[in-house]
């Protein structure tokens, strides 16, 4: 029993490492783990050659059902925290586990469905291949690798590479580095004159949208939201460079721009969660 423990003690850090980004939840993953543990203590594994392997396939079926229930149980906390006054586990090692992944992926891998989500997983981060991945989500290789393909394409962004894209990008990450250090004169190089920073009304603390037209507006604007901007990460918005701010593990704000040539011209301040749900984010890397 000792050498069993101890061996799945040494598979213990990567199988919660396997789950968490499946999950994108520290308590769902060290359940999921507990429950590979579970299955593994019960289980005959001396004819087993290889038991990383076998622990991972374990793993990721616990998880596709997790997932596959998740997605039938829309009204419950996606992230699997505990409700106001609940106990908490481990925050500190959530947030731990979420700056090692990066929480705009962790938004990103929550629009894929369940079998994407394992197979994009799986496979990219973890190059475990597709006809090991397979029998796991009952697919052949070839749909696997389709899966893969697909999540791939949602995940990174199909148009990533595009020299608009590029461009308008280097502006928005002036903005980002200009707003998190409180640099006037930069931000003034990169306001249009005319510049309009629309925010509905869910961005707070006014309960009616807001409207800040002029450079000297949204440059003070932006200043004030300095701490917002520290929290925040770049991401694909629609296609388009923009910001995302995520909170708890959720999707709070995300930051639509409008570029002509090097300056900004229009930024839009989007917390609506209905507006949120219809946006299409990928991960920029």
């Amino acid at each position: 029993m000792d050498v069993l423990t101890e061996r799945f003690e040494h598979e213990r850090p990567r199988l919660r490492a396997v789950a968490y980004r499946m999950l994108g939840s520290a308590s769902e993953a060290d359940d999921a783990v507990q429950e590979a543990w579970l299955r593994f203590d019960r289980t005959d594994t001396t004819e087993v050659g290889n038991v990383g392997a076998w622990l991972t396939t374990v793993v990721a079926r616990v998880c596709l059902s997790m997932l596959r229930a998740r997605r039938n149980h829309r009204e419950e906390p996606l992230d699997g925290r505990p409700e106001p006054g609940e106990e908490r586990r481990d925050p500190e090692q959530e947030a731990e586990l979420a700056d090692s992944v990066g929480q705009a992926l962790l938004v990103v891998l929550d629009a894929l469905g369940p079998a994407e989500r394992v197979a994009f997983v799986l496979h990219d981060m973890f190059a475990v291949p597709f006809d090991e991945i397979a029998p796991m989500i009952d697919k052949t290789p070839a749909a696997t690798r389709q899966l893969a393909s697909r999540a791939r394409r949602r995940v990174r962004g199909g148009t990533a590479a595009d020299a608009d894209v590029s461009r308008r990008r280097k502006v928005v990450e002036a903005f980002l580095a200009a707003s998190r250090g409180g640099d006037f004169e930069a931000l003034l190089t990169l306001l249009a004159p005319d510049v309009v920073l629309h925010a509905d009304r869910f961005v707070g603390p006014s309960a009616a949208p807001i409207v800040l037209r002029g450079v000297e507006s949204v440059r003070k604007g932006a200043i004030l939201a300095s701490e917002r901007a520290r929290a925040s990460e770049l991401a694909l918005v629609d296609g388009t460079p923009g910001l995302l701010l995520v909170r708890d593990g959720r999707l709070a704000v995300v930051l639509a721009f409008q570029v002509d040539g090097d300056r900004i011209t229009g930024i839009e301040v989007i917390a609506d969660p209905d507006r949120l749900r219809g946006l299409e984010l990928a991960v920029l890397d």
